[in-house]
């Protein structure tokens, strides 16, 4: 059995980022996972937020079969799947359809680090995936969408950049816990929607340096961080 407090983690990084504005109605999920059991706890499929119980997350293993809950998974497990698959040191992932971090997938853009703010939280760019080609989409699409992201971090480190826009698609996010992922879902929409406004100013914005960029995200992540008690 699935301990209780993985399913109210989960439940409450999906409450979050309805509070935080990043989902209407159903959009988006999130979802958590138990390593020593190999189990995966996400938000069922379809299901308003308000109605939402810990006894309503669904749990799969890490093939997708359903253990626990009466309800369908999210129609997004398996991307969720593949990125606990490949990513070891990540305990939840959340995917929105955030306006202004949606707005740079679709337009198949990374975001790019113009600032502290932005340096704080991603060590570089966040990525934009490949677009999908047609014979991935008419196949196993939600499992091809985890692939696109796992081949675009290729030399990026997953922990670095918790973040990744699936061309013409949304955003993913992810940390050690569920409550990171959501965590960084909120900080990657204000970031994108700086970025958005950076570049409305100056399109030719030059970003931060390598110099600005290091000194602002290792002094809150890392054996030397400085930041906070």
């Amino acid at each position: 059995m699935l301990s209780e407090q993985l399913r109210t983690e989960v439940l409450e990084a999906n409450l979050e980022i309805v509070r935080a504005g990043l989902v209407l109605y159903t959009f988006g999920n999130a979802s958590g996972i138990d390593r020593a059991q190999g189990l995966v706890a996400i938000k069922p499929s379809g299901v308003p937020y308000e109605k939402m119980t810990p006894d309503d997350i669904v749990i799969t293993d890490l093939d997708g079969k359903i253990v626990e809950g009466s309800l369908k998974p999210s129609s997004d497990l398996k991307t969720h799947i593949e990125l606990y698959r490949q990513f070891s040191e990540i305990g939840g992932v959340v995917h929105t359809h955030s306006t202004y971090a949606t707005s740079w997938a679709q337009a198949c853009c990374a975001i790019p680090a113009l600032g502290t703010t932005h340096a704080d939280y991603f060590h570089g760019p966040v990525p934009v995936t490949d677009v999908l080609t047609d014979e991935e989409i008419q196949g196993d699409y939600v499992l091809n969408t985890g692939l696109a992201i796992v081949r675009r971090f290729q030399g990026i480190d997953p922990m670095a950049v918790p973040a990744v826009l699936v061309a013409g698609h949304a955003p993913f996010t992810w940390g050690a816990t569920p409550a990171k992922a959501a965590y960084n879902a909120v900080v990657l929409e204000a970031v994108a929607r700086m970025a958005l406004y950076s570049h409305s100013i100056n399109p030719d914005a030059p970003g931060v340096s390598q110099a600005l960029l290091d000194r602002h995200y290792y002094r809150k992540h890392g054996a030397a961080a400085t930041y906070g008690q």
